[in-house]
Order: C-alpha cells, then sequence, then structure tokens
C-alpha cells in the first residue's frame, strides 16, 4: 500500500461548544445528524450559551422535521430561489421528499425572482396566515474541475446579525483537503494510474430514514458520491477528456465512508487488487431477498445449460456467459453491467429460466458483466447494505463497460468480450440490458448538489424503460414499448407504484423530461453508437431496496425480459426476420 494523505479534523460542534461564552446566543448550520446537533445545543445550554444548531444538509427539509408546528395548518406554499449558477429547480429539488411529509396538506412550490439562499415559507390556517423565512446557507465556488458551483455550507450568526457568514466545517474542510492531496500527488500520465484508490473516511453522522419509500437522509453516503464523482472529474481533466467520459480509465476508485462514535478523519492509500470475495447465504432465486453471492450466480449460470463463454475482467476474475440455441429470433441477455445495481442480476436468471423450459427459444444469458465492480459492491454494503456505493458502478479500470469498444480498448478489452461474443454466436438483434438506479433521493451536497450528469436520476420515478434504436427501427422500437409496458402494468402493484412516485417527482422536479406509456417512464431514441439495432434497458429503482422490495424488483425485471422476448418474436415475423 501507498498512502497519499491521511488526517483528523476537529469536529465542527465540539468547536463550538469549547468557543462560546456564557451569555452568547448565536445560531449555526453544520452537516451534522440531529442527535449530534441537540447534543451541542443541551451542552451550549449548560455552560449559559442559548443556540439553535440547523443542518446546513437540506435545511428546509430539517425545518420542517425538527422545528415547524403543521397543527392545524391548511396549506403550505415554499417560495423557493432561482439562482444563476444552479439549476432552476436546484432548491424544489433539494427540498424532497417533503411533499410526502405533510400528510393531507396541500403544497406548491413557486419560483421567487431572485437567487437569495432562503425559502418563504407560508403556512394558512384558515383565514390566518404565518410567513416564515428559511434559511439555506450556500456559497458560491469554483471546483477542482473548474466548474463553477452553487453548494450548502455552514453557517454562523450571532444575535442580532440579520446575516452571519460563513462556517467552514469539518464536513467540508475534509473534503477539500482529501481532493487537493489527491489532485497533487504525481501521477503517472498514462491510464490506468493506480488499481484501487481507496479514500476511508470515519465521520459520526447517523442515517436518519424518512416514513417514505426507501428515503433516507445520509450525510455519509453524499460524502461517499460527492468523493467518487469529484474523483471521476478529477482524473477525467488530468487526461483532458471532457467531464462526465464515461470512458476515462484511472482504475478503481472506492470511498469507504464508515461510521465512528466521534472523530472524523480520512486516510487515502494506494492499494492492489483484493481477490477476496464476500460469501453468502444460498438463497431460492425466486425468493431472493438480497443481491446475491457471486458464486451462487455462477452456479446458477451453470444449471441452466447451453455453450458456455467467458472473458477476464481486469483483476482476473472470470466473468461467465450461456448460450442457448434455438430456432427462434435470438435475444440477448444482460445483467451486472452496473454491479450495485442489484435486481437485474436475479431478473436476468429467472428470466432465463423460464425460457430454457421452453422449446425452441434462442438467447444469451450474461448477468454478471462486471464481476470486480460486483466485489467492491459486495465489500461495501458490510458497513453502508443501505447505501448507493457508486463506486462499484464501473469496472476495475474504473470505465463504464458500455463505452468501451473493441476499437477503443486497446488491451483492456476485458469484460467486453463477452457482450462481443454473445452478439456474435447468437446473431441477435435485441439486447434487454436490465439495469437500475437510486431508490432514493441521490445528491453530491458539495458539488452543487445534483449530481452532474445525472440530473435525471436524482429521484426516484418507478420502473423505467430505456429504448435505443436505429433510425430505421423506430416503428419497430414503438411497439415493443407499447407491448412490454402493457404486459408490465398486469403486476400488482407495479403501476400503483409508478404513479406514486411519478407524482412526488413531478413535485419537486417539476418538468419530467420523459414519456409515460401506458403507465411507465419511458425515453426511446435513435442511437447507432449499438451494433445491435435495439437495445432495451431497464432502469428499476432498486439500489437500496431488500427484502420484499427487492423480490418486487427482480420479478419486474424477469416479467420485461419474457414481454421483450415474446414481442420480439412478433416483431421479427412482421417484419419478415427468418430465425435461426
Amino acid at each position: 500500500m501507498t498512502k497519499i494523505f491521511s488526517n483528523s479534523f476537529e469536529r465542527t460542534l465540539n468547536t463550538l461548544v469549547a468557543k462560546a461564552v456564557p451569555g452568547q446566543s448565536f445560531e449555526a448550520w453544520t452537516f451534522d445528524d440531529r442527535r449530534s446537533r441537540q447534543a451541542a445545543e443541551r451542552a451550549l445550554a449548560e455552560k449559559g450559551v442559548s443556540a439553535r444548531i440547523r443542518s446546513a444538509y437540506k435545511p428546509l427539509l430539517h425545518a420542517f422535521r425538527e422545528e415547524i408546528d403543521l397543527e392545524g395548518v391548511e396549506t403550505i406554499e415554499i417560495r423557493y430561489p432561482v439562482h444563476p449558477g444552479a439549476p432552476a429547480n436546484r432548491f424544489r429539488l433539494e427540498a424532497y421528499p417533503l411533499a410526502a411529509l405533510v400528510g393531507d396538506i396541500d403544497i406548491a412550490f413557486n419560483e421567487r425572482a431572485d437567487g437569495d439562499f432562503f425559502y418563504d415559507v407560508v403556512l394558512t390556517c384558515g383565514t390566518e396566515k404565518q410567513e416564515l423565512k428559511v434559511l439555506a446557507p450556500n456559497r458560491v465556488h469554483v471546483d477542482v474541475a473548474g466548474e463553477t458551483n452553487v453548494s450548502p455550507t455552514g453557517w454562523y450568526r450571532a444575535a442580532g446579525d440579520e446575516t452571519g457568514g460563513r462556517l467552514t466545517t469539518d464536513y467540508e474542510a475534509l473534503f477539500e483537503a482529501t481532493v487537493d492531496a489527491i489532485v497533487a500527488y504525481p501521477w503517472a500520465d498514462k491510464e490506468p494510474y493506480f488499481e484501487e484508490l481507496n479514500i476511508r473516511v470515519a465521520h459520526p453522522a447517523e442515517d436518519e430514514p424518512l416514513p417514505v419509500g426507501d428515503e433516507v437522509v445520509s450525510l455519509r453516503e453524499a460524502l461517499h458520491e460527492d468523493f467518487y464523482f469529484s474523483l471521476l472529474e478529477v482524473f477525467q481533466k488530468k487526461s483532458g477528456r471532457p467531464l462526465g467520459d464515461r470512458g476515462l480509465k484511472p482504475g478503481q476508485i472506492v470511498p469507504e465512508i464508515v461510521r465512528s462514535d466521534a472523530d472524523v478523519s480520512v486516510a487515502v492509500e494506494l492499494k492492489q487488487f483484493s481477490a477476496e470475495v464476500a460469501q453468502g447465504a444460498e438463497q431460492e432465486l425466486d425468493t431472493a431477498r438480497e443481491p446475491l453471492a457471486a458464486s451462487q450466480i455462477y452456479r446458477l449460470l451453470e444449471g441452466l445449460g447451453g455453450e458456455a463463454f467467458a472473458a477476464n475482467a481486469r483483476s482476473g476474475r472470470e466473468l461467465q456467459a450461456r448460450y442457448h440455441a434455438g430456432r427462434d429470433a435470438a435475444v440477448m441477455i444482460s445483467g451486472g453491467q452496473h454491479p450495485n445495481e442489484t435486481t437485474g442480476i436475479v431478473g436476468a436468471l429467472r428470466a432465463a429460466e423460464r425460457l430454457r423450459q421452453r422449446t425452441d427459444t434462442h438467447f444469451t444469458i450474461s448477468p454478471l458483466e462486471n464481476p470486480d465492480g460486483y466485489a467492491v459492491h459486495q465489500r461495501l454494503r458490510i458497513d453502508n447494505p443501505r447505501h448507493m456505493h457508486h463506486a462499484a458502478r464501473y469496472t476495475a479500470l474504473g470505465d463504464d463497460l458500455e463505452y468501451r469498444t473493441a476499437e477503443n480498448a486497446g488491451p483492456h478489452l476485458h469484460e467486453k468480450a463477452i457482450r462481443l461474443k454473445a452478439e456474435e454466436v447468437s446473431g441477435a438483434l435485441l439486447h434487454v440490458n436490465l439495469h437500475g438506479y437510486p431508490s432514493h433521493e441521490w445528491t453530491r451536497p458539495l458539488s452543487g448538489y445534483v449530481p452532474r450528469n445525472f440530473a435525471m436520476w436524482t429521484l426516484p420515478k418507478g420502473f423505467f424503460l430505456v429504448l435505443r434504436h436505429h433510425a430505421d427501427w423506430a416503428r419497430e422500437a414503438e411497439q415493443l414499448l407499447d407491448k412490454v409496458t402493457r404486459h408490465l402494468g398486469a403486476i400488482p402493484g407495479l403501476l400503483e407504484s409508478n404513479n406514486r412516485q411519478i407524482e412526488l417527482y413531478e413535485i419537486h422536479a417539476g418538468e419530467t423530461g420523459f414519456r409515460v406509456i401506458n403507465g411507465f417512464p419511458c425515453l426511446s431514441s435513435v442511437d447507432d453508437r449499438h451494433t445491435v439495432p435495439m437495445t432495451l434497458i431497464t432502469e428499476y429503482p432498486d439500489e437500496t431496496i431488500y427484502g420484499e422490495e427487492f423480490i418486487k424488483g427482480h420479478a419486474a425485471q424477469m416479467e420485461t425480459v419474457l414481454a421483450a422476448y415474446d414481442a420480439w418474436q412478433e416483431i421479427t415475423a412482421a417484419r419478415g426476420i427468418i430465425a435461426a
């Protein structure tokens, strides 16, 4: 191991308590959980200091949960700022999921004409109105990628001072010092730069589950997301690539954000790949309540029979696939391209098992296309099972497998060979690629709040389908989406779940930017990047679900594959394509 940086940081709450003197009165906003902030308030009160310590992260949500009394309130109006340096709906998004937490009270979000960092809240009860001003402390700054951000920040306001000023918190200082140290390290000039860049942070914040779906307020999860994507941007800039370039191959970036008792610390090290694989108990496939162990995935795959083919990941781990030849029009089925999207892996195996039992079915199945990412996901789940863990999203090269091709891979084709082989052996013209996305809000609080280049996926909005097709397959694309969504609509409870999430999404995001076909949000676009003329991508809100919700997720993934397979037989027959 090579140590790059380590440091401990004085906790901001401790500093506030230590420096306060009897008779003082102040307000502060920090990145701490409710229990810690209230404990600091009590310690200050014992010193004779009157203090209110609020959350700098999602301040409006916390104001409603901790301070605002809704007894008798009939309507709520939120007037939010629109800052020129942030997306127009940024502060509306930051209030999520408030609309689902206020019960039957009517709530409306309206833009203010200015970008000042506060919310106007108007509570109406009969003919009476109460007007409140909720501060949302932010700063405008340029990040290490050269982008200007409007980001939440700590704040301090003494009694009698209407404005106050920025308070640089431990949370912000840890992030900035760590990123600066990584930027300053003498990296080589050629990708990949490392095997694993490990950032281990100890932070005392507790996660706070919310009584809405899978929602949770998690400062530690948010820090993981900010570290991971900010460091991708650091290496995109170093390599001369544009921000968001998914072909970047820096190596595996792994933030491990663990809960401490009280300290705030970070250690950054370069590590070699670990060959260890987390083992889990065997589960019945149809009722699996959590992600399967990799060993079970491959045993189930072997049990499907068919012609085996394989490839190797960068770490040396083998990924496996099967080809079932038949007389039908062939379909490629894959899962685990992004292995923190876990229901697709189980759904692919379940669908393949059912297709195997039919006559003349013709398909390939590669349920775990990114075993290195899956190993990271299984490892990170031990400490934080309810976090998204986007560090597991990409391969050990650090790239998105989708964007690696035979032409640009150089010596690093690795996992992508399995997909190219599947297309070669089957001749399939349809690829069903099973994915997921966060089942609760996804944020980057220290880099503008809304995840850069992923703004559409910051909030859950039901089971989402994406269809990419060649230009001359537009009619068939519409047919496929219609047939698949009609089939999915018959699954008990799925449409109702979609409707709940879409309604909440629309309240907090405003415009949706997607079509709804038979109750399912969809995007369909011409894309000639794929050699297969039709690619159906599922996006189930699954990254942190377990138990019954996990079962519902992989059942929906399975049904999507089966519906697409059956529809494909009709579509290809109508187009005059002769099956094998």
